[in-house]
C-alpha cells in the first residue's frame, strides 16, 4: 500500500508508522507504538548490563628478596582475588643494583605461579619491562 494510506491507518489507531527497512524497494514499514518499543528496548539493555560480570585486574607487588611469610600473605591475597573472579597482575620492581639479577625475579615469579596453580592459570608469563617484571594470572575457568 502507499505510504499515505499506511500513515492514515496508523493515525486512526493512535499508533506510529515506523520504517524498518527504508532503503528497500518498496520501503518496509510497521505500525506500532514507538514510545513503548523504545521503553522495552531500553529495559532489555538495562537488564543485560545488570547480568554482565565485569572482570577487574587486581595487583600484588612482590619484592626480589621477599620473606616466606610475606610471600604467603601476598599469595593468599592473590587467591582471594582469583576466587572472586578477578585477574591478578603480579609485579616485581627492581631497585638499584637488583637490575643486575633479573633471574632472581624470574624464580620469585615462578614460585608465585606454582603457589597459585591450583586455582589460576598464567595468562601472560613473566616478562621484564623496564624496571618491572610483570605476570598476569587468570581464574582457571577463563582463557
Amino acid at each position: 500500500m502507499s505510504a499515505d494510506e499506511a500513515l492514515k491507518i496508523a493515525e486512526s489507531r493512535n499508533l506510529d508508522l515506523v520504517k524498518i527497512a527504508p532503503m528497500a524497494k518498496p520501503p518496509v514499514c510497521k505500525i506500532m507504538d514507538y514510545g513503548k518499543f523504545r521503553f522495552e528496548k531500553a529495559k532489555k539493555e538495562k537488564e543485560a548490563r545488570k547480568n554482565q560480570k565485569t572482570i577487574e585486574i587486581k595487583e600484588i607487588r612482590l619484592s626480589l628478596n621477599i620473606d616466606t611469610h610475606d610471600f604467603e600473605t601476598k599469595i593468599n591475597h592473590a587467591r582471594k582475588f582469583i576466587a572472586a573472579g578477578n585477574k591478578v597482575k603480579v609485579s616485581i620492581r627492581f631497585r638499584g643494583r637488583e637490575m643486575a639479577h633479573p633471574e632472581l625475579g624470574l624464580t620469585t615469579m615462578k614460585r608465585a605461579a606454582e603457589a597459585c596453580e591450583d586455582c589460576a592459570v598464567v595468562e601472560k608469563p613473566a616478562k621484564l619491562e623496564g624496571r618491572q617484571m610483570l605476570m598476569f594470572l587468570a581464574p582457571k575457568g577463563t582463557k
